[in-house]
């Protein structure tokens, strides 16, 4: 399964999510392949500062920031059980190549009046994708959500019956996640993270379900 983290709009958290969702299925003992797709190269930054650190590299990080990436990520899809594309913002070149490329499209968006980040620009390129992959499936993920609030609680309800729909695991917003990236670690490594852990897991479990 190929699976791209895509948003017009930038700082949602899109890589942390792309990172993480890659270590949990790392973890389950799953080969994946992970594609840099964002010409900032934040998630190639955080595999290097794993590597100073001495840590054991949990998947592969390629650097693909370019308009063909849907010819590419099929070939180096062959020898993984899962690919997970961190997307570029604002790029919208490399946005349609990455979803012509993904079977499933993750949004992440963080707890927000509606109109403010469900990108108009973002789901009129995925509904031209569609015109090319009908069998694409996309799901938005709320991140950086404090769980008990008001806007949270809309923000879940508004998205309900929207299309697409919203996931029913959400990310909170927790500093263990900011001290991961700055470390090439992931949040299941860090001490006192059990809740950060918890929510990737069941957010790993809900996309793997998702799979065509």
């Amino acid at each position: 399964m190929i699976v791209a983290l895509l948003n017009q709009k930038g700082g949602v958290g899109k890589t942390t999510l792309a990172l993480h969702l890659a270590g949990e299925w790392a973890n389950r003992d799953k080969r994946v392949m992970f594609i840099d797709a964002d010409p900032q190269g934040s998630s190639l930054d955080w595999s290097e500062a794993r590597a100073r650190e001495g840590l054991p590299r949990r998947f592969a990080v390629i650097g693909l920031a370019r308009d063909t990436l849907h010819r590419e990520a099929p070939e180096l899809a062959r020898g993984a059980d899962h690919v997970v594309i961190d997307g570029p913002p604002r790029v919208a070149g490399l946005m349609r190549s990455a979803l012509l490329a993904a079977d499933l499209v993750l949004i992440p968006v963080q707890p927000s009046p509606f109109d403010g980040w469900a990108s108009a620009e973002m789901l009129a390129l995925l509904r031209e994708a569609r015109l090319f992959r009908p069998s694409l499936v996309a799901r938005f993920v709320l991140n950086r959500c404090g769980a008990r609030t008001i806007i949270a609680r809309e923000t879940a309800k508004a998205l309900a019956e929207h299309d697409p729909p919203v996931l029913a695991s959400a990310i909170g917003q927790r500093v263990g996640f900011a001290d991961a990236a700055r470390s090439g670690r992931l949040i299941s490594e860090l001490d006192g993270q059990r809740a950060g852990t918890r929510e990737i897991a069941a957010l790993c479990a809900e996309v793997g379900r998702l799979a065509p």
